[in-house]
C-alpha cells in the first residue's frame, strides 16, 4: 500500500533517536522525547488559492524538522507515519 498526501500535506517518517545520552545513561522508553527529526517519504501536490495550485517547499527525501505534537499517526503496512501540513515543517535539514 502506498500513501498519497492530498492538498498540502505530507507524509513523513520519523527518525530514530539515539536511546542514551552523552554521557552514556541509557533512556527507557517513557523517558524519551518524540522525535522532531524526520525524512519526508510522499508529498501531496500543494494547496488550492483561487483556483491556483501552490508549489510544494519540500521533497521526497528531505529530512526536515517538524513541531512537536503536529500531524496525526498511522501505521501502513507495520510502519508508522506521521501526515501533516507543510505549515507545521520548521526546517529542511541539509
Amino acid at each position: 500500500m502506498t500513501i498519497k498526501p492530498l492538498g498540502d500535506k505530507v507524509a513523513i517518517k520519523m527518525l530514530e533517536t539515539e536511546e542514551t545520552t552523552k554521557s552514556g545513561i541509557i533512556l527507557p522508553g517513557s523517558a524519551k522525547e518524540k522525535p522532531q527529526l524526520a525524512e519526508v517519504v510522499a508529498v501531496g501536490p500543494g494547496a488550492l488559492v483561487d483556483g491556483k495550485r501552490i508549489p510544494m517547499d519540500v521533497k521526497v527525501g528531505d529530512k526536515v524538522l517538524m513541531s512537536k505534537y503536529a500531524g496525526s499517526e498511522y501505521k501502513v503496512d507495520g510502519v508508522e507515519y506521521t501526515i501533516l501540513k507543510q505549515s507545521d515543517i520548521l526546517a529542511i535539514v541539509e
